[in-house]
């Protein structure tokens, strides 16, 4: 729309406007932008025609699987419904913006962002809105022809029976081609590739499966071949060979009848049988995952509680008034572009129902300030930095931001660093802030596993968890290390449910499990006086962090060895009392159980 708008917003609007711009990002090959939803495409395939602009935003080495589940996440926000699109303040530029800003930090130019409200902002803009919005909703919604969609693909695909291929991809993306696909069945035809497999499998077993292009009683049992790989998962690698075309491998394992099938445990051969039994071949494979993954003996007790999945974090998304926060900095501070910018941010998504309405400050700017005024600063004027951070980490798109920077020097460990450093000279508001910003990392997917499994991170966190956890003089911190307790054990719980190994390293668990036991045993409501409901909540709280920390725990581990040592069944049976009738009162009873 160039030519009509730059000819037509002068009379009547008394601005002018050389176009009113559609946005999308081309990388790897795709264009992905805003309409019926997020929507893809072959680059320049797009219904809106030749783009009158291409600019180059920079590159990024951000991994595509990241990438991707980031994207997964804007989804949530810019969805297809018909009300979802605003042309002014829910539209492509600010899926754009916010793309942008992940896979390059920076976001697209001003005159494009601020486009809207410059029509807002005079008096027929505001009246011609619902008209231009509703012209528009045709153009802006229209859907991609099928021919043109373009699909991005982060992980090996495979075919039936085991083909598979892993796409390459440019712009500094790449798939790891080590890893075999889960779930499928490998056709192997090289001895090399066949090892490579059985090497994968070594913690675990894999199976051989014996054919030839020739055997029809083989091909009988290849839907249920097919199917016992997809039913084992990850927990085991399940290979056919034809030995048709696979001399190399029929000379070294001398099979001379087809089908035949070879298993092995942990990297030994276990068993082999020939034969087209439909009943033995599931017989044998299930045995043989089963002795690979036997069933941890929490599965066979009854816990409703610990035994369900716990997905959602806890956040804290409760917005003070800003006005007081700002003033509580130092002049200089508070006029800051970049804090200006974030205080917009947070009330425009503060008082909007869409979260897109907000479009995202300048992220690398606003982190690059609260570097410095960590340096610069005293701790006593942190607070409202620290607290205007936690309100944007609240949204996905931010937090998923600051999961990519690099976690050596960046902001969130610059943070958890200072405060820890700080020791009992941490002043009591900075340390609470700082419990309630790592609470909400957790909204962002991308963070979850890294908060775990990275260790310049998980230190910083769990001495950050201990301290405020044991921090006698105040429940507010004790609650908020119970609640960052739940987000850290309930992630690392679900990695156990569905058959991954724990995230979460055992020193860590260890470190974690003396300071939940210890902190159940402190709190005794009697002493709170006029908090004894808290009190309560915080001892179950920490009792329901305790539980799904060792539930499914390694039993020859050390956690369940410090446990004992301890006596942690001891001190959370003890609270039993408190919870006569109650919901608690369970809690307390399955929690004794894992323990």
């Amino acid at each position: 729309m160039e030519g009509l708008a730059r000819q037509m917003s002068g009379p009547l609007l008394g601005t002018q406007i050389d176009a009113v711009y559609h946005t999308s990002l081309v990388f790897g090959g795709i264009e992905y932008f805003f309409g019926m939803g997020v929507q893809t495409c072959y680059p320049g395939s797009t219904h809106h025609g030749r783009p009158m602009e291409i600019l180059s935003l920079g590159k990024t080495d951000l991994p595509l699987e990241i990438i991707l589940e980031y994207l997964e996440s804007l989804k949530a926000i810019y969805t297809a419904e018909s009300k979802s699109y605003d042309l002014f303040l829910h539209n492509c530029n600010n899926f754009s913006h916010d793309f942008a800003m992940f896979l390059v930090g920076k976001g697209l130019p001003d005159h494009i962002t601020s486009l809207p409200q410059r029509v807002l902002n005079t008096p027929f803009g505001q009246m011609l809105k619902p008209q231009i919005d509703s012209a528009m909703r045709g153009i802006t919604q229209a859907p991609v022809p099928r021919s043109s969609i373009a699909q991005p693909k982060a992980t090996p695909s495979s075919t039936s029976n085991g083909t598979s291929r892993t796409p390459q991809t440019t712009n500094g993306f790449s798939t790891n081609h080590h890893v075999p696909p889960i779930g499928v069945v490998h056709n192997v035809t090289r001895l090399q590739e066949l090892e490579n497999l059985l090497a994968s499998a070594m913690s675990t077993c894999a199976v051989i499966f014996f054919t030839s292009s020739t055997c029809a009683p083989c091909k009988i049992v290849y839907p249920a071949y097919d199917e016992l790989a997809a039913e084992a998962g990850n927990k085991a690698v399940l290979i056919k060979v034809d030995l048709n075309q696979a001399y190399e491998i029929g000379a070294k394992y001398q099979v001379r009848a087809t089908p035949t099938f070879m298993t092995f445990l942990k990297g030994v051969k276990e068993n082999q049988w020939s034969g087209a039994n439909e009943g033995p071949l599931r017989g044998n494979i299930r045995m043989l995952i089963q002795m690979a993954h036997p069933p941890h003996p929490h599965t066979n007790l009854t816990l409703p509680t610990l035994q369900r999945p716990h997905r959602k974090p806890i956040t804290y998304s409760k917005v003070p008034p800003l006005d007081k926060l700002l003033a509580k900095l130092d002049p200089k501070s508070r006029t800051d572009p970049s804090i200006t910018a974030l205080k917009d941010f947070i009330t425009t998504r503060t008082s909007s129902t869409t979260l897109a309405n907000a479009p995202l400050p300048p992220l690398p700017t606003l982190s690059t300030f609260i570097l410095s005024s960590l340096r610069t600063l005293p701790p006593s004027t942190l607070f409202p930095i620290i607290d205007l951070l936690r309100l944007a980490l609240v949204d996905p798109r931010v937090s998923g931001y600051f999961a990519e920077e690099d976690h050596n020097t960046g902001l969130i460990l610059a943070i958890l660093s200072h405060v820890v450093s700080l020791g009992d000279d941490c002043p009591y508001t900075l340390r609470l802030v700082t419990v309630h910003l790592s609470c909400n990392l957790f909204s962002s997917p991308l963070y979850r596993p890294q908060l775990l499994s990275t260790p310049s991170l998980t230190s910083p966190l769990l001495n950050l968890l201990t301290s405020s956890l044991l921090d006698t003089a105040h429940v507010p911190s004790r609650a908020a290390a119970a609640s960052l307790a739940y987000n850290i054990t309930a992630f690392n719980h679900l990695q156990r449910l569905d058959g991954a190994s724990d995230l979460l390293p055992e020193g860590a668990q260890v470190e974690l499990a003396a300071a939940l036991v210890e902190g159940i045993g402190r709190e005794d409501n009697e002493n709170e006086n006029n908090n004894k409901e808290s009190s309560k909540e915080l001892i179950r709280g920490l009792i329901l962090a305790l539980g799904l920390l060792v539930y499914g725990v390694d039993q020859k581990g050390e956690v369940v060895d410090l446990l004992g040592v301890i006596g942690a069944r001891e001190v959370v049976e003890r609270k039993k009392g408190l919870f006569v009738g109650g919901e608690g009162e369970e809690l307390v009873k399955e929690v004794a159980k894992v323990l």
